[in-house]
C-alpha cells in the first residue's frame, strides 16, 4: 500500500491536525471531513485528508511542509 492510499484511525487523524479526537469524531460525523465506517470505526484515506486540508487553505500541512 503506497502512503498516499493508507488508511488511518481517527486517533492518528488527530494526531495529524493537532486537534482532540472529539473534534475528528463531529468533523467526520457531519460529513465535514472526508471519512468511512468499517463497521463501528472512523477510517480516513491519507491521500483524502490531504486533500480536504488543501481545500480549506492549509497547503503546508497536506504537504508536510510544517515550519
Amino acid at each position: 500500500m503506497s502512503p498516499e492510499t493508507e488508511v488511518l484511525t481517527l486517533a492518528e487523524v488527530a494526531v495529524l491536525l493537532r486537534v482532540p479526537k472529539s473534534t475528528v469524531y463531529k468533523l467526520a460525523q457531519n460529513g465535514t471531513v472526508p471519512a468511512f465506517k468499517v463497521g463501528k470505526h472512523w477510517r480516513f484515506l491519507l491521500e483524502d485528508i490531504k486533500g480536504w486540508l488543501r481545500s480549506q487553505g492549509h497547503s503546508a500541512l497536506a504537504t508536510g511542509d510544517e515550519r
